[in-house]
């Protein structure tokens, strides 16, 4: 795996990225009061696997004794991080919030051509959603957008997660999960580097040049910054029970400035 990606690595990243963003927004469509995640998880493997890809997160392991991660999306609801499952019995409700992650190999099943990774993910309001959580949302959104806007040549990573930490700061009492991060992405689905929602001088030494690829993912909370896993031993949510946005797009590194491969159509 390499940190530079080749020309050909790119090319299929930004294929991929820009089927993932169609796919991304067309589940978002479906949120609404009444719906099971379940409902969308499939939705959301049947569009993969028509586009010629594969559901990077299904079947994923962190670790080789890890359990196995069961669905094609996270579906992380409320106070909900990151990574929670989407079942029959998780049901949308007016006012809740809800994270979709989705991670894609693209292409998949070809002889002649390897597959490459995109992630991103949004976090779409339910129905009648209380304005402080759509704030919430609002702030999250534009973190992301900082972060992106920090990915010029001659950066490093540092410098993304300064500029998240930044804008959150000045923008009210709003916690910055800091045990989570984004990563690099492309040969995998989770690379080096770390890519840390907040300023980490560690993160000086990697610096953001032409061919770099990234998957920015701020994951902002209306409470504290401190997480715990479930005992499912995937589902991460808040330690104070506050709710939390997650927004993240991937990222590749050139000359003239970013491009995001992972743009939806409701964004260009």
């Amino acid at each position: 795996m390499g940190y530079i990606k080749s020309a050909e690595a790119i090319k299929y990243i930004l294929e991929g990225g820009k089927i993932l963003g169609e796919v991304l927004e067309k589940l978002g469509d479906m949120v609404a009061p009444g719906v099971s995640t379940y409902e969308i998880d499939l939705k959301a493997l049947e569009m993969i696997k028509s586009a010629g890809g594969r559901a990077a997160f299904l079947g994923y392991q962190a670790g080789r004794n890890g359990k196995p991660f069961p669905n094609t999306i996270c579906a992380s609801l409320n106070d909900e991080v990151v990574h929670g499952f989407a079942t029959k019995e998780k049901i949308l409700r007016s006012g809740d919030i809800i994270s979709i992650d989705i991670g894609m190999e693209y292409p998949h099943g070809r002889a002649d051509k390897r597959g490459y990774f995109t992630d991103t993910a949004m976090t779409v309001p339910v129905g009648k959603v209380d304005k402080k959580y759509l704030k919430l949302l609002d702030v999250t959104r534009e973190s992301l957008e900082q972060g992106i806007r920090a990915c010029v040549s001659g950066n490093s990573v540092a410098d993304v997660g300064k500029a998240v930490e930044t804008y959150v700061k000045k923008a009210g009492k709003y916690g910055i999960v800091r045990d989570l991060c984004g990563h690099g992405v492309g040969d995998s689905v989770h690379e080096d580097p770390e890519v840390l929602n907040y300023f980490a001088k560690y993160l000086k030494k990697w610096d953001l040049r032409p061919g770099v690829v990234i998957a920015i993912e701020p994951m902002i909370t209306s409470g504290g910054e401190d997480v715990r896993t479930d005992i499912d031993g995937w589902t991460v949510r808040t330690a104070d029970g506050s709710w939390c946005g997650h927004f993240e797009h991937t990222v590749i590194i050139t000359a003239d400035g970013p491009i995001v491969a992972t743009r939806r159509p409701s964004e260009m």
